[in-house]
């Protein structure tokens, strides 16, 4: 990566982009409309594929079969987008029964002002497979006002495993529409982490997993942190076809300075066997903020079995008051409340990345 402009990596960096490839099993860089850099770990050659989207459709013609399978592209505006022209994107591959130790990092960044980055993401957990994708979606500090499209569709095959990290790194007048679809396959699991911390102006995102194989399993995590009149629309779904397929939701929010978030969560049951569970907790650090929790069930077939659980409110003054028995000044304590309720080890991140998550949550908290 040292062709890359210093202040560019430099970003990328903070948002989980590691310099040393030597952790990394591969590595990917698309900045504004083309693909910067692309490369495979020496240890991972002939184990995976990474590359970009549209030099993959070329040299797999096979791959036009998986464009546009899980993503209607007449679904909405920006599909219809991204459909009629796109810059590229990364096409990531993992061949049967390889377990990839080392993560694979993607990462999309904007450079331009009043750009309208567009790409498309296809990625493919052959059978047997496992491996940790982690994506870092960032801009300049020096541009003010963008536009992100992302298409992703995940395809995991029978017995694959595939742990996706999404970190999201917007400034404040940026807008995001993210298009996500993964389909699971017998005894297949999908995680989705996804951690916005910046501000953004306007972000929405609905991903979808289809469990349909047998025993399947799909898992979202969701952290998020509105502020500075940010307008964040996030949610997750789940269809649970196959017998036995499940679903674990977890979500947490913060909200403060006028910020606005929806987190929105939905699981269908359509086998008497699925089971799913949907998680969410929202705290607001001021009375300007909002926070909607829209948890849904939607249970088809006798036997299946689905709860949720979801809790808005603000920091209680009970464990403000015994913390500060403790030893600890209000400020400190209102601190640890928040350090607590962004835990990110519930993701299983990689050390590296968690300690970087957790040094943006520090900053977060201190800024209160």
């Amino acid at each position: 990566m040292t062709k890359i402009p210093h202040q560019i990596l430099k970003e990328a960096y903070k948002a989980g982009v590691e310099s040393d490839e030597k952790t990394r099993s591969g590595t990917f860089m698309h900045i504004d409309q083309s693909t910067l850099y692309s490369k495979i770990n020496d240890a991972y050659k002939d184990k995976i594929e990474i590359m970009d989207t549209k030099e993959a459709l070329h040299k797999h013609p096979w791959l036009e079969d998986y464009r546009w399978k899980l993503i209607d592209e007449d679904k909405d505006e920006f599909t219809k987008k991204v459909a009629n022209e796109f810059s590229g994107g990364y096409f990531i591959r993992i061949l049967p029964n390889i377990e990839v130790i080392l993560p694979l990092q993607s990462c999309l960044m904007i450079t331009k002002n009043n750009l309208e980055q567009r790409v498309h993401n296809i990625i493919i957990a052959e059978e047997g497979s496992k491996a940790h994708l982690i994506t870092s979606c960032i801009q300049h500090p020096l541009i003010e006002s963008s536009t992100h499209i992302g298409i992703s569709e995940f395809y995991i095959e029978k017995g694959a495993k595939l742990n996706f990290t999404m970190i999201h790194n917007w400034k404040e007048k940026t807008l995001v529409r993210p298009r996500s679809a993964a389909i699971i396959e017998d005894y297949g699991e999908f995680v989705s982490n996804y951690l916005c911390l910046r501000p953004v102006r306007d972000s929405q995102m609905y991903p979808t997993a289809l469990c349909n194989g047998k025993y399947s399993k799909a898992s979202f995590n969701t952290i998020l942190f509105g502020q500075r009149q940010s307008l964040v629309d996030v949610g997750s779904k789940a269809i649970l076809n196959g017998k036995g397929s499940r679903t674990e939701m977890v979500s947490r929010a913060i909200a403060r300075k006028g910020s606005k978030i929806y987190v929105r969560g939905s699981i269908e049951g359509n086998h008497q066997e699925s089971k799913g569970h949907l998680e969410c907790k929202g705290l607001l650090l001021d009375s300007e903020s909002y926070i909607h929790a829209i948890p849904e069930l939607v249970a088809r077939k006798e036997g299946a079995e689905l709860s949720h659980e979801a809790a808005v409110g603000r920091i209680s003054e009970k464990e403000i008051t015994y913390l500060m028995t403790r030893r600890l000044n209000e400020e400190e304590a209102v601190s640890m409340i928040i350090r607590g309720f962004m835990d990110t080890s519930i993701m299983g991140l990689p050390k590296d990345l968690n300690k970087e998550i957790n040094r943006i949550i520090d900053l977060t908290a201190e800024a209160h």
